[in-house]
């Protein structure tokens, strides 16, 4: 069966921008038939040439062949790596996840590192990052499938604001991610060391570089004096290698990913709600957020990102649907509070449950509303629609949480221990598990050894009665105990 393959000659980060009639053109059945005795080319919105060609190769068409046709990186001698290989061979389940989130980018990335001239072993890293979860965060702040944190992602463009987090944009986060990585693989020469320094921080690398100088020791990744993580990272990345090369050898069995493009892009020229792009492409919700992570709320505004990605087969539908719809295509409008307006009240006039209003404007369980606040609120009938275009507010980044974590008399930090959950942590300090989770990130899993922040309520502080404040203090005490006894376990080991 022939394969209908997207190439991107120059593989802007933007992807492939298609409009309504280039859509048509690309797949009617005369422009396919055509391509088969040559190539057929067409320009794009952003004038990329999109190229169709067939291939009856079998051979090429096996992304992850071509994967390992692309493995470059230097072997490392570590008893780490096969601990890491044991632990992905004991969990097949997890394995097949994050290999089903990653077929949808993988060919995107693939092809991005290979036009760089990199080992595609950094087409993996987002495996130990977040293994491929586009909403991944992480207590210190890291988004997104390259989980960079807030600063180093203003360092490399990736804006974040009110609406939008460049950091979960699956185009942006990959250009900066991979600038990042050759960056600092022309500052370091290698790419173990590299990889470290995306870790670890490259002042940090410098630095134990420095004081192994100074000793007279090799400066290279495996005898650095790194933190347990950085340690074990480069281990943990090849030994995912050895798993993608070899996963018979590991009782593993891969999916099969096309050698083709998951994706294109689709160009945005006005705002546009989540769930009605999801519709018109004939997508659930979950499945448009995949390509489109990085929107902040249930908008998605031109001036932040002019493209949306859709799957291939779902561009068609889509560009025909919008074609037709003759509807407002945002359903949402600003709301400037009133003095002595209660959440509460706002959400049910606005046919909303509260925690659905707190959703749409990023507002926590313990965020305050004052009087002039700006809201993102449904429109009140659908004849509000016609009154004028959908324009964006300006808002602060949080604006809702603004003394959330600036008092540290306001809050507990928590180091988890071994066999502890969510659940039992959320009991202990009686606050409820979906706040545990809102304070720490929509945190889902935990390890033991991350710290968790918990608010204080000052209304349940007051009421609380001394009975519980002494148990609070016990729990504390016995936390520190059982640290301690931990500790010194280990270094008794």
């Amino acid at each position: 069966m022939p394969l209908i393959k997207l190439i991107f000659p120059m593989l802007l980060a933007i992807g492939i921008v298609l409009d309504t009639a280039q859509a048509e053109e690309l797949f009617s059945t005369s422009a396919i038939a055509s391509s088969k005795a040559t190539p057929q080319i067409l320009s794009t919105a952003r004038n990329v040439k999109l190229t169709i060609i067939q291939s009856d190769d079998p051979e090429n068409g096996d992304l992850l062949q071509k994967v390992r046709n692309g493995f470059a990186m230097e072997e490392l001698d570590s008893p780490l790596i096969a601990k890491h290989e044991q632990w992905y061979a004991s969990r097949p389940e997890y394995v097949a996840r994050m290999m089903s989130r990653a077929s949808l980018y993988l060919y995107y990335i693939t092809n991005e590192v290979e036009r760089r001239g990199m080992p595609s072993e950094i087409a993996l890293l987002p495996m130990i990052e977040s293994a491929y979860n586009p909403i991944a965060y992480s207590t210190s702040s890291a988004s997104g499938i390259w989980q960079f944190i807030p600063s180093t992602g203003k360092n490399f463009g990736l804006q974040q604001n009110w609406w939008y987090d460049g950091r979960r944009d699956i185009i942006s986060a990959t250009t900066g991610a991979l600038d990042y990585l050759q960056k600092l693989h022309g500052r370091f020469g290698d790419w173990q060391l590299a990889l470290a320094a995306y870790n670890w921080g490259e002042g940090s690398v410098s630095r134990a570089q420095q004081r192994n100088r100074k000793l007279g020791l090799p400066t290279d990744y495996a005898n650095l004096k790194m933190p347990e993580e950085t340690s074990n990272y480069v281990p943990k990345l090849l030994a995912i290698k050895n798993i993608i090369a070899h996963p018979a050898s590991y009782g593993l069995s891969l999916p099969a990913i096309a050698n083709e493009p998951y994706f294109a892009s689709v160009s945005t020229a006005n705002p546009i709600d989540v769930q009605l792009a999801a519709q018109l492409a004939d997508m659930t919700k979950d499945e448009f957020i995949a390509l489109n992570p990085a929107h902040n709320r249930p908008v998605i505004l031109q001036s932040n990102s002019d493209y949306i990605l859709l799957p291939v087969d779902k561009i068609e539908t889509f560009l025909n649907n919008l074609e037709s719809y003759d509807k407002p295509l945002v359903n949402w409008q600003a709301y400037q509070t009133k003095k002595g307006e209660v959440l509460a009240n706002l959400a049910a006039r606005f046919g909303l449950s509260t925690e659905k209003l707190q959703e749409a404007n990023g507002m926590s369980a313990h965020s305050h509303l004052n009087s002039g606040d700006t809201l993102l609120v449904p429109l009140v009938s659908v004849a509000d629609a016609g009154k004028g275009s959908f324009t964006a507010f300006n808002m602060p980044l949080n604006p809702f949480q603004k003394n959330a974590f600036t008092d540290s008399r306001n809050s507990v930090q928590h180091r988890v221990l071994r066999g502890e959950t969510l659940s039992k942590i959320a009991r202990f300090y009686r606050v409820s598990l979906t706040r545990l989770r809102n304070w720490n990130g929509q945190i889902k899993n935990i390890n033991a050894g991350q710290t968790l922040t918990i608010i204080k309520d000052s209304t349940a502080i007051k009421s609380s009665s001394a009975t519980t404040r002494s148990a609070s203090r016990k729990y504390l005490s016995a936390h520190q105990a059982i640290s301690h006894k931990q500790r010194s376990r280990r270094k008794n080991r």
